[in-house]
């Protein structure tokens, strides 16, 4: 019994990490979400603050998940995707001087590469945690959005921070879809053992 719970520990404990870092991840999003489709619509510095805030939080994220999975050497996808969140939020900040299309352009670059590399984690972690499958339609759903993002942002159309939020929105969705499955699986797992 005893040498059973030993083995299942590591997978346990690397499970029971995801799924509160998804939760948080969903939870941070879908707040961020509610700001930017209320106060932040209307209040230009604010807005500028979440805008740049948002890489920096998805650069913290990962380098938080990285190192509670070997460290950011190990994890190359979760390294370069802190690097380049880093880059963005920094973009960001120099563009938001250049006006919304701008913002919104660096955006979409930063969704087509990052959700490039959320895939490349999903698809390494799929051996090891499963239900990995929302992550990869997430990593797929943001590269697009990003092209997406940059087609719009050479229109004329009127750009502001709602224009970002259902980005983010999904995100949070795709989050919480993750830990949800994470949950419930865990569940099932554990019944045919409770039974015994």
């Amino acid at each position: 019994m005893s040498a059973q719970t030993s083995a299942e520990s590591p997978a346990q404990s690397s499970n029971g990490w995801l799924k509160s870092y998804y939760y948080l991840r969903f939870a941070v999003s879908a707040a961020w979400v509610l700001a930017a489709f209320t106060v932040a619509k209307t209040v230009s510095p604010l807005a500028a603050v979440m805008l740049v805030a948002y890489p920096l939080w998805d650069a913290l994220a990962n380098y938080v998940d990285a190192q509670r999975s070997g460290g950011l050497g190990r994890n190359r996808s979760q390294l370069l995707n802190f690097v380049v969140s880093i880059v963005t939020a920094m973009a960001v900040a120099i563009a938001l001087g250049h006006g919304m299309n701008a913002v919104l352009a660096v955006y979409g670059v930063w969704a087509v590469v990052s959700g490039a590399f959320q895939l490349l984690t999903a698809v390494r972690r799929w051996k090891t945690n499963g239900a990995q499958w929302a992550m990869i339609l997430s990593g797929a759903q943001s590269a697009l959005a990003g092209l997406f993002f940059v087609k719009m942002a050479g229109g004329a159309e009127a750009i502001g921070i709602a224009n970002v939020a259902p980005y983010a929105a999904f995100g949070a969705f795709y989050f919480l879809v993750s830990a949800v499955w994470l949950s419930v699986s865990d569940v099932l797992r554990k019944s045919p053992q409770a039974v015994r």
